[in-house]
């Protein structure tokens, strides 16, 4: 089943039992420059979530370029004393919901790393314990030799701005808020250069089959039966193949679901926890279809780069990243044709979301469910051991694009190559818009679907940079948006919403229902907090936008919907985007503080710690410096 390891484009060391796999670009020089890139990020963002508190620094000198008594473009000067033994210095500005931007040429002392300030810090001012410490030092080691490794390979704005969708998710730097963002564990160093994005690397997966008594199919009605789906993801002779492969142990495929396995996951999780399945003819492993797959930033998401029209298919992998085990929740994905037909039917049968916001909304058509014998019956395992195998079938973007169209994800726009060149200053560029111009024509893409789902159907969907995808013109201005795994994140109204009456009840049992306040924040913290909070800094430094007027501009398209449809003025009370201050939502403040690394039966959630001034609100005013 696992298929031979390649290099994925000649640089990598090869890989096999002759020789030892190295990473790719990884020197003294790289590995120190993608250090203090890393401790810069674990300042800012251990400071957003209150885990540190620097203090002004009186002792620091004035900034010779600038007036030091304004804070200067470098901002003001800020100290963090950690132990006897080290005390860390820098300028910065602050931003939008507390954000620190830091000036990374004012980091001292300038040997100072990720590892030398956890081993001072971890007790002292972190209040880390022992185990934590430990993980999470595997964590940040596996995520900077990941980032060395793009680094080498980076590519400038002006190239990355001509590469298609999928190629480009390949050259993302990861989850900008998490500071271990890559950690993978579970992961080799080979298994991190063949399956990781940043690999850029298309494979092809091999698929078994999986008895119906231990599997379960569901579809949207165009793909109801299983047989529909494979007509349409697999040609007559790979059909011919499985059933042949069957056959040929006295099998019967009318008796089985076929579905594609991520190899690791067989390796490493199916072949081991699903030996008596595999002995007993339950589980059958097949040939690959001969498809090449890419894997995208989400890791377990692969696209066909083969036959692009083709459905993106959604893998379990059980890897510990970004908090949580990579796998596929049971029951959602059990549900997740029902809530696509729910959501389109949403979208179809309203002429502002259809006709006007055109929003696409990449939906998830089939999924195949495998349970496992014994640990499916214990609810207080830990749930990885419950998200093992299965599949999701998601349709393509590519099939939804008008001619001259073209998809990035929301991410890309943060991205800034070596030289420090943001893609978004690239698309503007290109555009021959004034820059105001092109992000009222962003805001305008992103926002009016976003709001119309939440104030008119109670819903929401998690619009973060991985799964809100800008869709631009021929002149890269955008146009509209495109959502992606919104089955996994779509959350619904605690209170009663009119428009959610006609919810099916199957999908009524699966989505996580939120108090309106709480509804709120995933726009909030998915979009606002989650890139707006490094696209606006951004744009002030290189479109030369100041911060103030950027979080303007978002108030003001937020207040133009409201506008548009003033008979929802109630729910713009219920759900209330504008309020002065909201829940400061932390991430790593989670990991670090709350779950750790412990397995647990359900997955965990986002940190709640204090409170944050709302920039969308009428009386906002962005901290000096």
């Amino acid at each position: 089943m696992h298929l031979p390891p390649t290099a994925d484009d000649g640089t990598d060391a090869p890989c096999g039992p002759a020789a030892l796999h190295f990473p790719h670009g990884l020197d003294a020089d790289s590995w120190r420059r993608a250090s203090r890139r890393l401790l810069l990020k674990m300042l800012s963002e251990f400071a957003y979530e209150g885990i540190i508190e620097p203090e002004h620094d009186p002792d620091a000198r004035p900034d010779s370029h600038t007036d030091a008594s304004s804070g200067g473009a470098a901002g003001r000067p800020y100290r963090l004393r950690v132990d006897d033994g080290l005390t860390l210095r820098f300028r910065a500005r602050r931003g939008a919901y507390g954000h620190w931007n830091i000036a990374p040429a004012s980091l001292s002392p300038a040997d100072a790393d990720p590892f030398t300030f956890l081993a001072h810090a971890h007790e002292s001012v972190l209040g880390l314990t022992g185990d934590t410490t430990g993980h999470l030092i595997r964590e940040l080691t596996a995520t900077l030799t990941a980032d060395v490794r793009s680094a080498a390979r980076e590519l400038t704005a002006e190239r990355l701005a001509d590469l298609g969708y999928a190629e480009l998710e390949g050259h993302q730097k990861g989850h900008p808020w998490l500071v271990a963002n890559k950690g993978r564990m579970g992961f080799s160093a080979s298994d991190a250069a063949r399956w990781a994005p940043e690999s850029r690397s298309a494979e092809r997966l091999p698929w078994i089959a999986v008895r119906t008594g231990l599997a379960a199919y569901r579809g949207v009605p165009s793909l109801a039966e299983p047989q529909q789906l494979y007509a349409r993801e697999l040609s007559p002779e790979t059909l011919r193949s499985f059933r042949y492969t069957l056959r040929k142990r006295g099998l019967q495929a009318e008796d089985y679901l076929f579905l594609p396995v991520h190899p690791w996951q067989w390796e490493e999780m199916i072949a081991p926890l699903y030996a008596a399945s595999l002995a007993s003819g339950d589980i059958v492993p097949l040939p690959t279809d001969g498809d090449l797959r890419l894997p995208q930033q989400s890791i377990r998401t692969f696209l066909n780069t083969s036959r692009p029209e083709r459905l993106t298919v959604k893998l379990p992998l059980s890897v510990l990243n970004t908090l949580v085990w990579r796998g596929l929740p049971t029951e959602r994905t059990l549900a997740a044709p029902a809530v696509t037909r729910w959501i389109h039917g949403l979208r179809d049968g309203d002429a502002y979301l259809r006709d006007e916001c055109r929003v696409i909304l990449l939906g998830e058509v089939a999924s195949v469910t495998v349970s496992h014998p014994l640990f499916d019956r214990l609810p207080q395992v830990p749930y990885q051991y419950r998200e093992l195998l299965g599949c999701i079938w998601r349709e393509p973007l590519s099939g939804q694009l008008d001619s001259g169209e073209r998809a990035r994800t929301l991410a890309a726009l943060i991205h800034t190559d070596a030289r420090g060149r943001s893609l978004t200053a690239e698309l503007v560029g290109r555009s021959g818009l004034e820059p105001r111009v092109w992000l009222r024509h962003l805001f305008a893409a992103l926002l009016p679907p976003l709001l119309h789902f939440l104030y008119r159907y109670g819903t929401v969907f998690s619009p973060h940079g991985e799964n809100a995808i800008v869709v631009f013109d021929e002149d890269d201005v955008p146009v509209r948006l495109a959502v992606k795994d919104f089955v996994d994140d779509v959350n619904v109204s605690a209170e009663p919403v009119p428009d959610l009456a006609g919810m099916p009840p199957e999908v009524g049992e699966v989505l996580l229902r939120e108090p309106p306040d709480f509804l709120t924040q995933f726009i909030h913290s998915g979009l606002f907090v989650g890139v707006f909070r490094y696209l606006a800094p951004l744009c002030e430094e290189q479109l030369h936008v100041p911060e103030a007027e950027f979080w303007a501009l978002v108030r003001a398209e937020t207040e133009r919907y409201h506008a548009r449809f003033p008979e929802m003025k109630d729910r713009f009370g219920t759900f209330d985007l504008l309020t002065p201050r909201i829940d400061r939502l932390c991430l790593n403040r989670n990991r670090l503080h709350l779950d750790g690394y412990r397995d647990r039966p359900d997955r965990p959630h986002a940190a709640v710690h204090g409170t944050v001034a709302n920039p969308l609100s009428p009386s906002a005013g962005l901290p000096p410096g």
